[in-house]
């Protein structure tokens, strides 16, 4: 799988393996529909920093939803 390429393919598996990796209960919050394509390389960014971290602090997981919120189609 090429995640350099924007597709809604590679958005959904991005989205998917960052709700698993920060273990995220209210995934409904953060829908892999409703990211815009646009915010492509802004989630393929997120996505790179979430695989890298082992762990996270409670500040890091806000700013990383509030990242995620910031990409939804308006």
């Amino acid at each position: 799988m090429d995640l350099s390429i924007n597709t809604r393919e590679n958005i959904e598996f991005m989205m998917n393996q960052i709700i698993s990796k920060l273990r995220m209960v209210n995934i409904g919050a953060i829908n892999p529909e409703s990211v815009n394509s646009e915010m492509y390389e802004d989630l393929h960014d997120i996505y790179k920093l979430v695989m890298k971290k082992g762990t996270f602090s409670p500040n890091e997981m806000q700013a990383i939803v509030e990242e995620l919120g910031r990409l939804r189609k308006s």
